[in-house]
C-alpha cells in the first residue's frame, strides 16, 4: 500500500483545474459507466437523494460515502475525502477574498 508522507507544507498542484467531489463522481465514474444516482446508490448503499446532493455539491463527501464509494468504484476512501478538502479549502480562499474585498 501506498502511504502520502504529510508535511507540515503539503499543498496541491494550483494550475490542476480544481473539481468538486460530485464533478468528479458524475464525470469520471458514472457516465463512462452509464450509471445514474439510483444504480449508484444500489450499490453503494448511500441514498440516492444524497448522491444526487453530493452530484450537485449541495451535501459534502463523507467518510462513510468515502468508504461506500472506494469499494464500489476501486478508488480508495482519502481520494474522495482528498477532494473534498481541496474542494473546502478553495472555497474558503475564495470566500476570504470576497470579504477581504468589502473592508
Amino acid at each position: 500500500m501506498d502511504l502520502i508522507q504529510l508535511t507540515p507544507r503539503m499543498d496541491v498542484d494550483p494550475s490542476v483545474h480544481l473539481r468538486s467531489p460530485g464533478e468528479v463522481l458524475l464525470l469520471d465514474y458514472m457516465l463512462p459507466a452509464t450509471i445514474n444516482p439510483s444504480q449508484l446508490a444500489r450499490r453503494t448503499g448511500i441514498r440516492a437523494l444524497h448522491l444526487r446532493e453530493i452530484l450537485t455539491d449541495a451535501r459534502p463527501m463523507t467518510p462513510r460515502h468515502a468508504i461506500r464509494l472506494a469499494l464500489v468504484l476501486d478508488t480508495s476512501p482519502l481520494y474522495w475525502l482528498v477532494l473534498q478538502a481541496r474542494h473546502d479549502l478553495a472555497r474558503e480562499a475564495q470566500r476570504d477574498a470576497t470579504l477581504s474585498g468589502w473592508m
